[in-house]
């Protein structure tokens, strides 16, 4: 679709978006947000007609991109033959969603309770796991996020924590590894996984293992930096669990349905299984809000003959799951995980490598599928940083550059703290995929300007 420049509607939005709208996360008089005319595929467009290659999938959700035919047109049909009905009841929709989202899960996490997006996902996951074991403590690794609403937000690691954590009582955080800012002096992953296991043993048994109900851990960190776990780890946090009667969750919300390279990143890991998994985003790429946990016959069973005290007015709102059976028979059909797993190992990855090579400001290059983290740096030597820990305002102005120079280019980047992910929809094209690198090499040469 080509864009159709509209400056006068454009204004008219952004104004009553001003007089109107609170947005989540910022200092309302000091952002301007853009007015979004339209979006297709990888791609969306203000009302200037500035069109822009969506390096974000929103906030990392569509995975089949924008406006995907078959999606639409599955919402359009469920909302002429029921717009909504509420949770209490069977419903084809709701039914066939559950089914095939259990059909993909590993091991036995064959139940699925709906919610409306991860955040209310990771709330039930822990009060299964403690209503589960009758234990009262959660632990979380610093560097995540589970969401914004009470016990996600205090589970989480980053900074969007600090103003909320007044409801930390029962959490209890870690450090997981991450060989290139070790917490632990690892010299390689080896190393790395042991000392992060020994750890979080050592955390645990100091806390009393009988306090614990369950670990929580991104199976691959997502807005804390996509560090993929280095092998045998998430195999380690699952036999600790199993030594000591906890409950091991995996929160895959942002790097489930194919984003990985697999239906859920702990493909990736042979014979790990979770005993409960959260999910969200793209379940059916963020058309309609949908997320929910799958539960393992352990915890199921729990809660067999006696009342689960939980429940959302919306949970598995037709509108959402049938968007959710759409995107997923897509995904099958048009093998975006398949095609996801290719572009990582063929595309991005090798491109990005590429780009460090050339750019002083790449730190370091990591990732898998469509999922991939630049870590900028004033040095490499030392790994400083090229903006401190949570900055903003004008220690912030070296990454605020950076981004200014890639939506010049036409391409809207993630950027988070010192870093910018590469997460394009999975189904992206060749094509598109280096025409993004592109912009983003030009991009770089304003974070080297900051290089020491």
């Amino acid at each position: 679709m080509t864009p159709q420049p509209d400056p006068q509607l454009g204004a008219a939005v952004s104004a009553a978006d001003r007089a109107h709208v609170f947005h989540s996360w910022s200092a309302q008089e000091l952002i301007a947000p853009l007015a979004v005319a339209g979006a297709e595929g990888s791609y969306f467009w203000d009302y200037e007609g500035n069109r822009y290659l969506d390096f974000t999938s929103g906030l990392v959700y569509t995975n089949i991109g924008y406006q995907h035919p078959k999606v639409v047109a599955a919402i359009q049909e469920q909302a002429a033959t029921m717009t909504t009905f509420a949770p209490a009841f069977a419903l084809e929709a709701r039914s066939e969603a559950a089914r095939l989202i259990a059909e993909r899960t590993p091991g036995d996490l064959d139940k699925i309770f709906f919610t409306n997006g991860g955040a209310e996902a990771v709330e039930n996951a822990t009060r299964m796991a403690r209503l589960h074991t009758g234990r009262p403590k959660v632990l979380s690794a610093y560097r995540s996020y589970h969401g914004g609403t009470a016990a996600a937000i205090n589970l989480t690691g980053d900074p969007r924590r600090w103003p909320s954590d007044n409801g930390s009582a029962g959490v209890v955080r870690f450090w997981a590894p991450f060989l290139y800012r070790s917490p632990f002096h690892s010299e390689n992953e080896v190393q790395e996984c042991e000392r992060a296991l020994q750890h979080l043993e050592d955390t645990l048994v100091f806390e009393g293992p009988g306090t614990i109900a369950a670990i929580i851990l991104e199976t691959v960190p997502g807005t804390a930096g996509i560090m993929t776990p280095p092998p045998g780890y998430l195999a380690g946090v699952r036999e600790l669990c199993d030594r000591y009667g906890i409950v091991f969750i995996l929160d895959e919300v942002m790097a489930g349905f194919g984003r990985t390279g697999a239906w859920f990143a702990v493909d990736h890991f042979d014979g790990v299984v979770p005993d409960l998994m959260t999910f969200a985003k793209g379940v059916n790429s963020g058309y309609v809000p949908l997320g929910g946990v799958a539960i393992s016959g352990a915890v199921a069973e729990t809660f067999a003959k006696r009342p689960y005290p939980g429940g959302l007015t919306y949970s598995g709102h037709p509108l959402a799951c049938a968007a959710a059976v759409a995107t997923i028979n897509v995904m099958a059909e048009e093998g975006v995980v398949e095609h996801a797993a290719r572009m990582g190992a063929d595309v991005i990855g090798p491109g990005l490598r590429d780009l460090a090579e050339r750019h002083p400001s790449v730190g370091e290059v990591r990732g898998l599928g469509m999922f991939w983290a630049l870590e900028l740096v004033r040095d490499r030597e030392t790994r400083e940083p090229l903006v401190p820990y949570n900055a903003s305002g004008e220690a912030n102005a070296p990454m605020a550059a950076f981004a200014a120079a890639a939506k010049e280019n036409g391409l809207w980047p993630f950027v988070n703290m010192n870093r910018t992910h590469v997460v394009p929809p999975c189904n992206i094209s060749e094509a598109e995929a280096k025409d993004g690198l592109a912009a983003l090499d030009a991009a770089l040469d304003a974070a080297d300007a900051h290089v020491a």
